[in-house]
């Protein structure tokens, strides 16, 4: 396997901007996800990588070779699409086997490839199927077995799980980053889904408008947002985000909001100093808003009142839509909350997990 290395990668249609002095580092065997909304160029990232595109500047370096110039049969990998791109006349084994054909290997070996990869995959009883005698969750197995036979330095995967229903991308998330570990493969794994994200990297690579706005351990990323985007984009649902004020009343300082008056923790205070009596934005995860009745010792500093509007039971849990004054935001609690429309109800905020960002800048304070 190889690592990738994109050094000042840019590329631009006309005036607009698609990537802009993108700076990565993929380790060797590492599962390195891109992430971001539409349009935020990390397929045309991945398409820079493959060779199926070419960039405006920068380089690309797989297995620390300068690339830039070398074709896409010529580089190494292997890319799994989003459609599947599988030959509707050919059965299984020959969409599997194609690209060793054409790459004239010998028979016995592309047998041996192909049926390795169908055990691996769990689709040895598939091979004399043709594509429409599949169905999406099979057809994509063949789609990732045909990158397999290749045994590349690198597999690119573009969103290859967006045409899937909800309960198999679950399984196939699962599948891959099994197959990630057997192959010990270095993967670049482009998707829109931040759970796909979070569940199946080693590090995630978070982009918005083409350029790259953080990158780490998913859980890391999770917990220390360096900006608003980034913070909004991670968990589901969205992160909370109030506009407030930072007052100081005898040694303390507390988040201000129409309906709402918080305490900050003591292991803020030293990087809000330059905040009191401005504006700010204050950021808390539903996750992190609880019903006072299952909080033991909850303290009046972080407890509130709110009126619910809206309530989605899942089940295992439930997400409350609250309004606080002209505030709305959205709690994931307890399922055992029973709370009413238009009820009043108190909730306790982790104060500890809370976050702070310039409104400005949008960068992270705390």
């Amino acid at each position: 396997m190889a690592n990738v290395i994109l050094k000042g990668l840019t590329k631009k249609y006309n005036e607009a901007i698609a990537v802009a002095d993108l700076n990565i580092e993929i380790k060797d065997k590492e599962f390195a996800v891109l992430v971001g909304p539409s349009g935020c160029g990390k397929t045309t990232t991945l398409r820079i990588i493959a060779g199926l595109e070419e960039s405006s500047a920068g380089e690309v370096y797989i297995g620390d070779k300068l690339v830039n110039d070398v074709q896409p049969k010529d580089r190494d990998i292997a890319m799994v699409f989003q459609n599947y791109a599988l030959y509707p006349h050919m059965d299984v084994y020959d969409n599997m086997a194609i690209g060793l054909k054409l790459r004239k290997f010998p028979k016995e070996e592309i047998d041996q490839r192909v049926q390795e990869a169908a055990r691996i995959l769990g689709i040895e009883s598939l091979l004399k199927r043709k594509p429409k005698q599949l169905s999406g969750g099979q057809r994509q197995r063949v789609a990732v077995g045909r990158a397999i036979v290749k045994k590349p330095k690198v597999f690119l995967f573009d969103e290859p799980l967006s045409n899937l229903d909800a309960k198999l991308r679950v399984t196939m998330r699962a599948e891959i980053s099994k197959l990630h570990r057997r192959l010990e493969a270095t993967i670049i794994y482009v998707t829109h889904d931040q759970v796909e994200a979070m569940t199946m990297a080693n590090r995630i690579f978070i982009m918005n408008e083409g350029r790259l706005q953080q990158s780490g351990p998913p859980l890391e990323v999770y917990e220390k947002p360096v900006n608003k985007f980034v913070a909004g984009f991670i968990g589901s649902p969205a992160m909370n985000f109030i506009d407030s004020d930072i007052i100081k009343e005898n040694n303390e300082y507390f988040i201000k909001a129409e309906g709402m008056k918080l305490k900050i923790p003591e292991k803020f205070h030293s990087k809000i100093t330059d905040y009191i009596g401005k504006r700010i934005i204050f950021g808390v995860r539903p996750e992190d808003i609880h019903d006072k009745r299952f909080v033991s010792n909850a303290a009046p500093s972080n407890t509130i009142k709110a009126k619910v509007e809206v309530i989605e039971p899942l089940g295992a849990e439930i997400y409350i839509y609250l309004a606080c004054g002209k505030n709305s935001f959205v709690g994931k609690m307890d399922s055992r909350t029973k709370a009413g429309i238009e009820q009043d109800i108190e909730i306790v905020i982790d104060m500890g997990k809370t976050h702070i960002f310039e409104p400005t800048t949008l960068l992270a304070i705390v």
